[in-house]
């Protein structure tokens, strides 16, 4: 065996969902070592425990079985051994996610960190990793898609992948099974892109888009740091989500988000696909490369805590949709539609007057991944308030420095100094770092908005790009606010101050929103709300059934565990936390804010060939 340490995936039990590995050690400790699995995967930061679905474990070497005990929930000793080591382990695949691992008679999938077990003191070691053709249960048509390395592998990609060090070896997803599979060049590189139960749709458009977005990314940065790219997607019927890699990304999404043949304009579900590629690609260098120094440290065995999440996510969560508009896949109209909806997520969050957006980074681990009923009323996300401080940030780069400067520039400068080096940002690097590149310091907006819970200047932000901005009340349940050429007239009726889901019997809330007249009422998130003054509620009638109270209560009933009760409901304004967004006309704008709103929709895209 050439490498220290050769994985093989021996084979894919599709009855059991398992799959089952070997681990070879060439050269082991002959008094002993230890075998660990990670509790969480880098980019999702929450306690995953993978170790769990390790079904069955054994090891031996040249003289026999060795023997193993468990020390913790994801730690195995091993006692004394001769020769190659080798552990023979199954592992349980059945967690659709990009996070985890994936095994049925239709796919296989797998992130490293589910199925590779590492010997902790030899983390940097090189490593062979075999990856045998299924040759039963329906695999046998099977292909590979990943961004590992091939040494040897044969015309569906089954065979022998090599690489340095553990962290390499868990940060490229692979997808196995029958997939379309396409091919786009960005700055002479080769991308490919791989969907997965897609059905029908136009794989051309999505590569033409994609690219698009690809080029403008690497224009900001001026350079592309990998030698290729993956884009792995599974479609299904009702799936969203991404996670980055160095060089590859996994994403969900539903079907109908891909684009049909023959799509004119995109349509809502298609650009928030492309928003998803952009983030997740954005994320090769903010993250990836250009990463907090704590989780370029961190133990994947145990938390890492950092509070500067909001800039890795939240400003990714910022370019991902500007990307869409600076490359030409969207106007400006449909981006501001796009923007308008992040601002409604943030203000129907209680809890941004709670929880600033470095506790929320800091506290992912226990909050933001483990979310309750309670939620939207003591925490905020980093992502969409973290979108919305980026933004802010960029419009006072730009004025401070007399629109000499951006938050492009400061990414830039973020990338030179820390990313191409592999060094990680020390927690308060950021504004320190923008700091000398503008010549002053804008300490004040880090304490207000980053480590502070001051409502954002939202009017005035827009103001300064020549963009029209209110908050009002829902117009209905589905309405997220968008852009809007003609803002109607502002009303605000009664409003209930709860999130429901539709069920048979009635409504059932999902979350009551502190200071409004649910809450004050007394309802509470479990409630199954049935009537308001004698009369059924439904999705569909809520809205006008709150309309039609008089005087300054309303009786409502619901159900609490089986329970028929009543309480007086308050009349009470609807929350103003739906966003409007238009643009100014150009002959209204001084010319200083009309070329500060061209220079920020401008693409970066003449900046690499």
């Amino acid at each position: 065996m050439s490498a220290a340490i050769r994985y093989e995936l021996v084979s894919m039990d599709v009855r059991s969902h398992e799959f089952v590995l070997r681990m070879r050690v060439a050269e082991p400790a002959t008094e002993g070592q230890r075998l660990q699995l990670p509790a969480w995967i880098p980019g999702s930061y929450m306690i995953r425990d993978f170790a769990r679905s390790i079904t069955e474990i054994g090891a031996r070497d040249e003289r026999g079985p060795v023997s193993m005990h468990k020390l913790d929930k994801q730690t195995w000793e091993l006692g004394r051994c001769e020769g190659e080591l080798v552990v023979y382990y199954r592992v349980y695949a059945f967690d659709l996610s990009v996070r985890s691992a994936y095994l049925d008679h239709t796919r296989a999938y797998f992130n490293g960190t589910s199925v590779f077990l590492y010997l902790p003191e030899r983390q940097d070691a090189t490593w062979e990793f075999l990856l045998a053709a299924p040759r039963e249960g329906g695999g046998q048509d099977w292909a590979v898609a990943t961004s590992l390395q091939a040494t040897d592998v044969d015309e569906r990609g089954f065979g022998l992948y090599a690489g340095e060090g553990y962290d390499r070896l868990t940060d490229c997803p692979v997808e196995i099974g029958r997939f379309e599979r396409a091919e786009f060049q960005v700055s002479n590189l080769s991308h490919e892109f791989v969907i997965s139960d897609g059905g029908r749709f136009d794989m051309r458009r999505v590569c033409t888009d994609v690219a698009e977005i690809c080029r403008e990314h690497v224009g900001m940065f001026g350079e592309l740091p990998a030698s290729r790219y993956v884009f792995l997607t599974l479609a299904t019927a009702d799936g969203y989500g991404g996670l980055e890699h160095a060089d590859s990304t996994s994403l969900m999404c539903k079907r109908s988000d891909l684009p049909a043949h023959g799509l004119g304009k995109a349509d809502k579900g298609y650009r928030q696909y492309l928003g998803l590629c952009s983030h997740e690609y954005f994320h090769l260098w903010n993250v990836k490369r250009i990463r907090p120094a704590r989780l370029a440290e961190a133990d994947l065995g145990r938390e890492a805590y950092t509070e500067l999440l909001w800039a890795f996510e939240g400003i990714t969560s910022y370019y991902d949709e500007l990307a869409l508009v600076r490359s030409g896949v969207l106007s400006a109209e449909d981006y501001l539609d796009l923007v308008a909806a992040t601002v409604t997520r943030v203000l129907r969050t209680p809890g941004r007057a709670r929880q600033s957006i470095a506790e929320s980074s800091f506290d992912a681990w226990t909050k933001f991944y483990k979310q309750d009923e309670n939620a939207p009323n003591a925490i905020v996300s980093y992502y969409t308030k973290g979108a919305l401080v980026a933004f802010g940030l960029d419009v006072e780069i730009r004025v401070q420095s007399g629109d000499t400067l951006s938050l492009d520039d400061l990414m830039r400068r973020l990338w030179s100094r820390y990313g191409k080096k592999g060094e990680g940002i020390p927690e308060r690097a950021i504004e320190l770092e923008l700091a000398e590149l503008l010549g002053v310091t804008l300490e004040p907006f880090f304490c207000d908005y980053v480590y502070g819970t001051e409502d954002l200047p939202l009017e005035t932000w827009f103001d300064r790009l020549g963009i029209g901005f209110r908050a009002r009340a829902a117009e209905n349940n589905e309405d997220t606010g968008g852009y809007r050429a003609d803002p109607p007239a502002e009303e605000s009726g009664p409003g209930l101050g709860a999130r429901f889901e539709q069920q048979p019997a009635g409504l059932r809330l999902t979350h009551v929103i502190a200071g409004t007249a649910a809450q004050e009422a007394g309802l509470a998130p479990g409630d199954l709300l049935a009537a308001i003054d004698g009369e059924r509620a439904t999705a569909s009638n809520i809205g006008e059934l709150l309309r039609r109270m008089h005087g300054d209560e309303a009786e409502v009933h619901f159900f609490r565990r089986d329970r028929l009760m009543s309480v007086m409901l308050p009349n009470r304004p609807a929350a103003a936390d739906t966003s409007d967004l238009w643009l100014r006309p150009e002959d209204a704008l001084a010319p200083g804010v009309l070329a500060r709103r061209v220079a920020w929709l401008q693409s970066n895209r003449t900046r690499v060939g």
